[in-house]
């Protein structure tokens, strides 16, 4: 018998791994779109499903963003039923905030999200690899947004609907998912949008990690992936420590929220930023950035009398003993 390619090995256990406290018979769906990345994951779930019992179903969206879209999304399709998955091709209109590749991905999210609950799956199932994860990382220490952006992408999180999505592929190289795809004789589709360098993260992929590779030497991939699994790690306690607190010092105030100062100014700043950010974001679902933060922080630290700070959907005033914010407007 004919030893198994490395690759081939190496993806089916990263899949193996992922599904195994899924209950039997359950519906797992993959997010397909015909690349290596995700044809690699798609074969490899057939594979491990079969044996487990679950039902597979991919999901292909056409965005529509090229003009050989819908052969490509019929042709990931096909792949699919070839491989034994029950396929499924989405066409959307892509539009929004934040770009084309923004708005296609969200487009993207919700097709999926919606699957996921009309077949009442137990997890979808993403494509990502290490590459992606180290690229992931670089952009956000570019953008300078701080540890939550520097966790990269999570190997799993599951909605406030209950959709739980699973990164199998996390740990993989890119060049992994090439390698199992001609090992199993799979036809990937070369998105031109990869090679684009008007896009940051193609020019992170082409361009930065080839350099740093170069200049620092190998292994620059994996250290970042292990940067975010660190940060992410730290930010699960950070996290778990900020809600232990915030029941004994946030109150409900007239149109908004407010929070003990004294209990703010107790703990160290990275505490007491983490706790500014999580209520602005929990009652008014606003993101503040570093220097909002920083500036509602000098209410607590640096207080002198100055008046409210207005923030996006929002504005926080010292009260009192109070740090109070509350809805633009009011």
């Amino acid at each position: 018998m004919p030893s198994l390619d490395p690759a081939v090995a190496e993806i089916r256990l990263a899949v193996r791994t992922a599904l195994a406290d899924l209950p039997e018979g359950s519906t797992v769906i993959v997010a397909l779109s015909g690349g290596a990345d995700s044809l690699a994951l798609a074969a490899a779930t057939a594979f491990e499903a079969a044996k487990r019992g679950l039902r597979v179903a991919a999901v292909t969206v056409d965005h529509g963003l090229q003009d050989d879209s819908a052969a490509v999304a019929d042709r990931a399709a096909r792949t699919a039923a070839d491989l034994g998955l029950d396929p499924l091709v989405v066409r959307v209109e892509v539009s929004g905030d934040g770009g084309p590749e923004a708005a296609a991905r969200d487009a993207r999210y919700r097709v999926l999200r919606d699957a996921a609950n009309d077949l009442r799956a137990a997890a979808v199932l993403l494509g990502h690899t290490l590459d992606d994860q180290a690229e992931t990382v670089l952009l956000g220490l570019a953008r300078g947004s701080g540890a939550a952006s520097l966790q990269g992408m999570a190997v799993e999180r599951a909605d406030d609907d209950g959709v739980r999505w699973l990164r199998p592929l996390l740990g993989v190289r890119r060049a992994t998912t090439r390698a199992f795809c001609a090992a199993a004789g799979l036809d990937a589709w070369d998105d031109p949008h990869n090679s684009d360098d008007r896009y940051s993260r193609v020019r992170v992929r082409d361009r930065v990690l080839p350099v740093l590779e170069a200049e620092l030497g190998p292994g620059i991939a994996e250290a970042l992936a292990r940067t975010a699994e660190q940060l992410r790690e730290d930010a699960e306690a950070f996290d778990e420590m900020i809600h232990e607190t915030i029941e004994d010092i946030v109150e409900h105030a007239e149109a908004g929220i407010s929070v003990s100062v004294a209990a703010l100014a107790a703990n160290p700043a990275a505490l007491r930023n983490r706790i500014i950010r999580l209520v602005v974001d929990s009652e008014f679902g606003v993101s503040l950035t570093r220097t909002q933060t920083v500036e509602v922080a000098r209410l607590v630290t640096d207080w002198s009398g100055q008046g409210p700070i207005d923030l996006p959907g929002c504005s926080a005033r010292r009260q009192g003993g109070r740090l109070v914010f509350t809805a633009a407007g009011r």
